[in-house]
């Protein structure tokens, strides 16, 4: 399975990590750009994207592996 996608809040914007990585891939100005970006990845690696709050802390949880599943949390 691929590496699971971050979307995390960073200084007033949106980062779109991948898991293990220190540095963003990519930055966006409001949290819905970077889920839209972050949906399309996960889909084409068929990988699990988390969705961090303004806190930090994980909000929601989308699978796109074969045992697909969504958690909101």
């Amino acid at each position: 399975m691929s590496k699971s996608q971050h979307v995390m809040p960073s200084g007033g914007k949106w980062t779109l990590r991948e898991a293990g990585s220190s540095r963003a891939s990519r930055v966006f100005s409001s949290q819905q750009e970077a889920v839209d970006a972050a949906q399309k990845i996960a889909k084409q690696r068929g990988s699990v994207l988390y969705i961090h709050g303004k806190n930090g802390l994980i909000r929601e949880r989308l699978s796109y592996t074969s045992d697909a599943s969504v958690t909101k949390g």
